[in-house]
């Protein structure tokens, strides 16, 4: 299931979130799937940099590039084929936002993160460029698996920082994305959440995990979110397996 909601203070979403074939911002959506090792799905997060001339656009644009490249790459890769694959695709995104930044002005400097969980015949694989997050719950105990490319992070601040080292655009001519084949770690019953920084700068890891205990659902936890303030967009992806 997932969720995005504009927040209280921002005055557009530029978030977006795709979920199988289905894409939402402002929205709610929830489905069930069952795969066999020959299919292929992704879930994704890209939070739209706000301090940047629309940040909505350049999330719209990556992820439905995302969407329409992964679903074409080929069949029988391994790991590190899927690996390059992916890190073609982002130079590739790349140079395509900077060009329309450069063709148009009011898209230069456009930029958003994205974090993803793909599953790509028969493994999963998690991709992130940003401070977007992907966390596991599991028996009881929230974990972030994922890295945020941040200030604070370089700095090894614990208070997190809005500023970010590496993005899809937003000037970067040097992104980069990490990407971790997890599928031996993946367990029947796990619950993972995908999240822009509008959910995690507003809730601590504690309070999500009070929240996934006590049942919350994707809406519970964007409520969660606005109610703290709501100074950024918020959307959120709740997968149990």
């Amino acid at each position: 299931m997932a969720a995005s909601r504009v927040g209280c203070v921002r005055h557009q979403n530029e978030d977006m979130v795709l979920v199988g074939h289905h894409f939402l911002r402002n929205d709610f959506f929830k489905t069930q799937v069952e795969l066999t090792n020959q299919e292929r799905y992704l879930i994704a997060v890209a939070d739209g940099m706000g301090g940047h001339n629309r940040g909505d656009v350049a999330s719209n644009d990556v992820m439905r590039n995302l969407h329409f490249y992964f679903h074409d790459l080929p069949t029988g890769l391994g790991a590190s084929e899927f690996n390059e694959a992916i890190i073609e695709w982002l130079d590739a995104i790349n140079n395509y936002v900077a060009s329309k930044g450069r063709a148009d002005e009011q898209y230069k400097g456009m930029g958003t993160t994205l974090v993803g969980l793909a599953f790509y015949e028969g493994h999963f694989y998690s991709m992130n460029c940003g401070d977007s997050r992907l966390y596991r719950y599991r028996d009881g105990v929230l974990e972030q698996l994922t890295t945020d490319h941040s200030l604070s992070n370089l700095l090894g601040s614990e208070k997190h920082s809005s500023v970010i080292t590496n993005c899809i655009g937003g000037g970067c001519s040097t992104s980069y994305i990490d990407i971790v084949q997890m599928t031996d770690d993946v367990r029947t019953d796990d619950v993972y959440l995908l999240c822009s920084d509008g959910l995690s700068d507003m809730i601590s890891d504690n309070q999500i995990a009070s929240l996934l205990a006590s049942g919350a659902d994707v809406n519970g936890l964007c409520e969660a979110a606005i109610e703290a303030g709501g100074f950024d967009n918020v959307s959120c992806c709740i997968i149990k397996l």
